[in-house]
């Protein structure tokens, strides 16, 4: 499913024109981004988690020359599904 295809289905389901489904998906999205970037984590009950995983700088290697090679920190947003929705993917 593609982003179009998900303002569809929330504007059917909310009964909500096209145009406002597109406004309150990129609102999320946006809000999303913003929270992750500030630190703080989000949680929907039943739904899942939003937060962000701090990775720690390392050593890897270059697969075409085998040169060892320095990896920089990073910062990584990730999900972890709640109950429910895992219930509903599961059946």
């Amino acid at each position: 499913m593609n982003k179009t295809e998900l303002v569809e289905q929330i504007a059917d389901k909310a009964e909500v024109s096209k145009k406002d489904a597109k406004a309150m998906v990129d609102a999320f999205t946006d809000v999303v981004g913003e929270v992750l970037n500030s630190g703080d984590t989000i949680q929907l009950p039943g739904f899942g988690s939003f937060k962000v995983s701090d990775r720690a700088a390392r050593q890897g290697r270059n697969p075409k020359t085998g040169e060892t090679i320095q990896i920089a920190a990073s910062r990584l947003p990730s999900f972890k599904a709640g109950k429910a929705l895992k219930e509903k993917v599961n059946g």
